[in-house]
This record gives C-alpha cells, structure tokens and sequence, in this order.
C-alpha cells in the first residue's frame, strides 16, 4: 500500500450529486462494510426509491438525510493499491461558502461537480472561483447525470466549452473535465460503455495517478516551531542538554549540516540531528513532523520560525489579505479587534482598512463596501502587535494562510490569504 495521500474536496450546486459520487467511489472500491450498505439499502427501499441511494453513505446528519442535501463538510477515507484518498464533501448552498472554504484549504485537488441537464449554475462558478482563490492545484469539473441526457457528446462538449471560456478569467492551473453518471457507475470507476466517445481516464484513475509531488514547495525551507523539547531526565545523562525544536515542515527540504537562521532574532547555526518518533532521519521535507536540534543553543520558543539564511519569508505587522468571514455573530469592519494565528504564532490584529468586497458570483470587487458579512469575501489590511513571519499565499498555503479568531469568545471569525506582506 502506497503512503501517497491525495486530499481532495467536491463541489458544486445542490443536487448535482456530490454525495452520490463519493457513495459511488466507496462502494465501488470496496470502502464500506456490509452492514452500512444494508443500511443504505433498507432506507433506499423504505422511501420507495428504484436504486440504491448511495448518497446516504455520506450525508451523515439527519438534517442532511430528510432535506436531501449536504450541510456540514463530511470528511471520508478509502484507499486504493495506488493511493490513499481523504475527501471533503462541502455543501452546495450560497449559505455554507465557509464550509467550502474550509473543505478546500488542505485539498490538492477539487472535483466540481454540474448537472448535464442544468449545466453550469451560479454555485459552479463560485466553487470555481473559490477553489482557485484557494490554490487548489488541480481542477477537475466532473459533468454528472450523463445518463439523463442520453450521454450526448455535444451536451458534454458544450459544458466544457462554457467552462473553460470562465476559466480563463480565473487562476486554474490543471483542468481536467470527466463525463460520469454517478448513479450507474459511467465513468467513476471504470471506463463506461455507453459513452465510447470520451478517450481520458475514468475519475478514479485520474485521482490515482495525478501528480502531486510537485505541488507542495521544497525549495523554502520553512519550520514553525511548534513546541520546545527539555526532557530534564537525571537518570539519562545524554538527555541533561537536550534541547529539541518539533514541528511540521511548512516548506523545503532540511538535513543536517544546513545552515539555518531562527527568527525572529536572527542567529544562525546548524542542524545537528534531525529526529522522528521512528529514530533520526537523513532529512525532512514538508509536511513532516520532525524535531530539529540545533548546534548552538539559541533562546527558541513556540511561534518562532527556522528557515535558510538567505532564503527567509517577510517578517511584518502589516499584512494584505484575502479574508473569508466565517460568522454571523458580528461583522468584520474596519478598526476591528482580533486574534490571528498564523502558522504556530498568535498575535492581536486591528483591521486597518477593508479595500473592497468581492462577489464572488460575478467577480466585481465594491469599493464602497464598509463592512464583510457572514460568508463574505473581502481584501483587508491588517495591523498585528508582533511580527508574523509570511509568504504570500500563492508560494505556499501553509506560511500564507491564517485564521482570525474573537477575542472575547475565543471562536474561529475568519480565514485568511495573505496576499502581500510590507
């Protein structure tokens, strides 16, 4: 069994068959157990239903259930000879982007899904545009329902013309389209009969084998540290001056011999050991868990970062971002109090200014915009207390990302994307 992980989130508009898609890959790579298909089958049967309704191995809430529709993001796990697979199922409604966007911002790829009948719908575009905000490498846009548009090949063709024509005003890097029927199995597992006229890969052979290697960043060594290791065991003498650093890997490639510089102080040394829960290794890259001891003893605690003297990221308090309002307990305005955590540091911010709000349905940015909403989507500028050590988010999603928590009720308000650091 291969360690490789493929995270990956679906999308799209409501009823497009997101969770009878992800029913289709578990039950089609024999990830569920019998009891869960008898289950399924006898709910199937009691609602009078012709086929087995595999969407009802994902929509886990019994809200979910009695609407038909996915509200919370589900996460599920099946794997394959090939590879591991851990999806995010979000929802389609306007009144969950948040969810979206919390579903896509581990993901590698994302799968958007749209009806052959209705074709592209105003989620799909917003899906789109979130998932590219979000610097989801790779983009697939699985045209669902085949079967009830007789697997017309102009039908498809159309859609995936329409969809790539907005596609370009976006930053799509991958894009991959895949015909299916997710109810009958066309094209999700196996190649399907029916449509002879589509050459590509089934869906599952496209997410086993897209290559993700490359996506994560290995050139900026990038370590947060996370916690400081002082073992203070008298029986042990090696143990008297252990000093360990553990993190995750944000970034780059590590080994020992490196010259690094810790921030914010900025004293270099050099890794002496670099160590796991299995023993020392040769090297580390992102995103392993590793602890990391240093040749000279520097003063080092959480929320500060290790990196390559001459490859750093920006050290600053004011920060430029993409933030996605994530409450409707209040409102993010401009002068606003908040917590930001940011990689393994927290800090207070002040929101400073609010450029402009983004519709995220037509892409018109308000200028005039005073304040950001539940699920809104707005740039802000940000004043902290103390240094955060940023790339911008499109280097690397993990120093480029952060969330902004309520002071007062200590609840996670917001998600943001840093765009530029001064």
């Amino acid at each position: 069994m291969s360690n490789d992980i493929l995270r990956f989130a679906t999308a799209g508009s409501v009823d497009d068959g997101k969770s009878t898609l992800i029913g289709r890959l578990l039950f089609d790579s024999k990830s569920i157990f019998e009891d869960q298909l008898d289950a399924v089958e006898r709910t199937s049967a009691a609602r009078g239903e012709e086929h087995t309704n595999l969407a009802l191995l994902t929509d886990g809430l019994r809200a979910e259930r009695e609407q038909g529709i996915t509200i919370d993001v589900a996460y599920r796990y099946f794997a394959t000879p090939k590879r591991t697979f851990i999806i995010a199922d979000t929802p389609g409604h306007i009144q969950y982007t948040r969810n979206m966007v919390t579903g896509a911002s581990t993901a590698d790829l994302a799968i958007i899904l749209v009806d052959a009948r209705k074709g592209l719908q105003e989620q799909s575009r917003r899906h789109a545009f979130l998932t590219t905000l979000l610097q989801v490498p790779h983009l697939v846009l699985a045209v669902n329902k085949m079967d009830l548009v007789d697997y017309d090949q102009a039908r498809f063709e159309e859609i995936k013309a329409e969809f790539t024509d907005f596609a370009a005003k976006l930053d799509a890097r991958d894009l991959t389209f895949v015909p299916i029927s997710a109810l009958h199995g066309d094209n999700v597992v196996e190649r399907s009969e029916n449509m002879p006229w589509y050459s590509g890969p089934s869906l599952l052979h496209h997410l086993e084998n897209v290559h993700i290697a490359s996506d994560r960043n290995l050139i900026d060594a990038r370590f947060p540290v996370q916690y400081v290791i002082r073992p203070h065991r008298s029986d042990d003498p090696e143990l008297h001056d252990y000093r360990g650093y553990a993190g995750q890997l944000a970034g780059g490639v590590l080994k020992p011999g490196d010259e690094v510089v810790h921030l914010p102080s900025g004293l270099t040394s050099r890794i002496a050991r670099i160590t796991t829960a299995d023993g020392d290794v040769a090297e580390a890259f992102a995103p392993m868990s590793v602890t990391l001891l240093l040749e000279d003893e520097i003063d080092i605690s959480r929320g500060d970062m290790i990196c390559r003297p001459n490859n750093t990221p920006t050290a600053s308090q004011d920060i430029e971002a993409m933030v996605c309002w994530m409450t409707d307990a209040r409102k993010l305005t401009p002068r606003s109090k908040l917590i930001v955590k940011h990689t393994t540091r927290t800090a207070k911010v002040m929101v400073k200014d609010l450029r402009y709000r983004l519709d995220v349905n037509t892409l018109h940015r308000d200028e005039q915009a005073d304040h950001l909403a539940l699920n809104e989507i707005g740039r802000v500028r940000l004043r902290s207390t103390q240094p955060l050590f940023v790339d911008e988010y499109s280097r690397n999603r993990q120093t480029g990302g952060f969330i902004l928590i309520d002071e007062a009720t200590n609840a996670t308000v917001g998600a943001g994307m840093v765009v530029r650091a001064d």
